[in-house]
């Protein structure tokens, strides 16, 4: 069975940074394209941010310049370091391949920035 854990959220001062973990257990996902999610309160759950097996990535607008992916291929880890958190930040981050497969949704992380 696949499951995705999240970690690593917290509560911080605009400006602030907070680096998330994803963990990955079940299957490998070496030569997958993952992504990082959120879902702000009353809000749809959108993309922030995702990277290829090759080590491609792509970021939201409204994250370029202030987040940076990655993964660790032989730990099964996918990292998101955001740097310079904003309010507009707070939300609940998840991880998932890119496409991403319901099942695979786990419980998330809060991050919550504070003006």
């Amino acid at each position: 069975q696949v499951q995705f854990v999240e970690s690593g959220g917290g509560s911080v001062q605009s400006g602030g940074s907070l680096r998330l973990s994803c963990a990955a257990s079940g299957s490998t996902f070496s030569g997958v394209p993952l992504a990082w999610y959120r879902q702000a309160p009353e809000k749809q759950r959108e993309f922030v941010a995702l990277i290829t097996s090759g080590e491609i990535t792509n970021y939201a607008d409204s994250v370029k310049g202030r987040f940076t992916i990655s993964r660790d291929n032989n730990n099964n880890l996918m990292n998101l370091q955001m740097n310079n958190l904003k309010p507009e930040d707070t939300a609940v981050y998840y991880c998932n391949t890119v496409a991403p497969k319901p099942l695979y949704w786990g419980q998330g992380t809060q991050v919550t920035v504070a003006s």
